[in-house]
């Protein structure tokens, strides 16, 4: 009797195994859901350290509409006191394409809306749910709600800066690409929300910019095949023509925005990061980048710009507003042409050959006295 429990249970077991196995082999989504879980923690983690560096007297406002799905909501932070329109940040989240929500960065929208910026959080439909170009859409149709609705959520809809860490680093590229690129636009199929020149410059941290760039048979291999998977639809992801459509790198022209482009030397996205930034000082366009010395011990992980306890993130930070601090706001008119829309574009020699050696470029720190009088308790 007891042998023949044994064997039971053994057999059933065995069918156990054999289904979790086909179930990961057949699907995304079951290991989805162990990404989602690993996500989530780190996010709560990462909001708890941050807590401590929010400036008092933010306004927050959560889960406006933008649209009609149920993840079309995003989250508007600002300084108590407001009454004039400011420059915005519209930030896309992070999460690998399939996981992580606006509320996993919301403390640092409050530190960055002490520094006299409404900031934005957008929330969007992940994989396997959504799939390319979804989210991309999403975002461009948030920008285009946020600017017909400007005044009554205190944005300057002539300055809008886009940004975004991770995956939401590529969708914020993506937006920038499809709004200053007509040729894009129509090869995406996404009509662009906002004018060219509304779009002062991108902040592009911890990004993905090139999915044929990824090494699939290194120690992240199980996620990146899991994610791609996941948010092209198809197994065979390579096949696919989203595939090609989601190099950012490949595809940027000298209208691309001014960006300002992050990421720490333990990252394994860090090279798609300094290859985009290589790509755009080339064509010439307005770059500022923050990258580190491969041989920097502790090195510095994805995401590393989210923690402001250690001296790298606070470098981060600075660097962020000082590159702000050079961006000059365009007058907008109803057809730019190409040499309007890039008119602020620097000499790219010098930082060409920066990048290559991928020394920091170290500018000073930057503050707005105007801002900081409005900004209440901070």
């Amino acid at each position: 009797m007891i042998k023949r429990f044994l064997l039971w249970s053994a057999g059933i077991l065995i069918v156990l195994i054999v289904i979790a196995i086909l179930a990961f082999r057949l699907s995304p989504w079951p290991s989805v859901v162990l990404i989602r879980h690993v996500f989530s923690n780190g996010d709560r983690a990462s909001e708890a350290a941050l807590e401590k560096h929010v400036p008092a007297g933010i306004v927050t406002r959560r889960d406006l509409a933008y649209g009609d799905g149920k993840d079309e909501v995003f989250d508007l932070y600002y300084p108590e006191g407001t009454n004039a329109p400011r420059p915005t940040i519209v930030w896309v989240h992070g999460g690998g394409f399939v996981a992580g929500n606006k509320n996993g960065i919301a403390n640092y929208m409050k530190i960055l809306a002490g520094r006299g910026y409404t900031m934005v959080a957008v929330e969007y439909s992940k994989a396997p749910g959504a799939t390319y170009p979804k989210p991309v859409e999403q975002v461009n149709t948030a920008l285009g709600f946020l600017v017909r609705h400007a005044g009554d959520f205190k944005i300057d809809p002539a300055m809008i800066i886009l940004a975004g860490d991770s995956a939401g680093a590529h969708h914020a590229s993506q937006v920038a690409l499809l709004t200053t690129d007509p040729h894009f636009a129509h090869a995406i199929r996404i009509s662009p929300q906002l004018q060219p020149n509304q779009l002062l410059a991108v902040l592009l941290l911890s990004g993905a910019f090139d999915p044929s760039a990824v090494n699939l048979e290194g120690n992240f291999g199980w996620f990146l095949e899991t994610v791609l998977w996941a948010y092209l639809g198809r197994k065979n992801f390579r096949e696919q023509a989203g595939f090609r459509l989601m190099s950012v790198t490949s595809q940027v022209t000298v209208a691309f925005p001014p960006s300002f482009i992050s990421s720490g030397n333990g990252d394994p996205l860090a090279p798609q990061a300094v290859a985009l930034a290589q790509k755009l000082a080339g064509l010439g366009v307005h770059i500022e980048t923050l990258f580190f010395p491969t041989d920097r011990v502790p090195r510095l992980p994805h995401e590393y710009q989210f923690n402001l306890d250690d001296a790298a993130g606070q470098e981060a930070l600075n660097r962020t507003l000082a590159f702000l601090g050079t961006i000059p706001k365009r007058t907008i008119s109803s057809n730019p042409l190409p040499s309007q829309v890039r008119s602020d574009i620097r000499g790219s020699k010098k930082e060409s050959r920066r990048l290559r050696s991928l020394e920091p470029l170290h500018t000073p720190h930057f503050t707005r006295s105007n801002q900081r009088e409005e900004t209440s308790g901070g």
